[in-house]
């Protein structure tokens, strides 16, 4: 009876592990950029590329890539939302200068990427 049990906890607690791999650790999505904009202090002209992100947890770090070329990395966090995104889009607040990629979103996913902005690191560090 008590083998069971153990069984039933140990699958559930690996199936809770998988999961939470899948979602944070060695991902990948698109982001297209119809406009000049930075990620974390680095500028990206226009154009598509692909986001990869490694970490464990919500944390992680993102590489945005153009082809097989890094050209930009950053701190960023993934953040669950209920309903799936119908579309890949970008969140760019144009009100900053220069414009600035604060969220990814994912066609299909129910998570988004928000960037950390360099103002933000700045100020976490400083603190320390």
């Amino acid at each position: 009876m008590k083998w069971n049990q153990v069984t039933k906890s140990l699958v559930l607690a690996l199936a809770v592990l998988a999961t939470t791999g899948a979602f944070a650790a060695g991902s990948s999505g698109a982001l297209h950029l119809s406009e000049a904009a930075q990620i974390s202090g680095q500028s990206l002209p226009a154009g598509d590329y692909k986001l990869r992100w490694e970490g464990t947890g919500a944390n992680v770090e993102v590489s945005v890539m153009q082809g097989k070329k890094v050209v930009a990395k950053a701190p960023a966090t993934l953040v669950e939302s209920k309903d799936a995104s119908p579309y890949d889009s970008a969140v760019v607040d144009r009100g900053a200068s220069p414009a600035t990629v604060k969220e990814v979103r994912f066609a299909g996913k129910k998570y988004a990427l928000a960037i950390a902005t360099e103002k933000a690191e700045m100020g976490e560090s400083s603190s320390k």
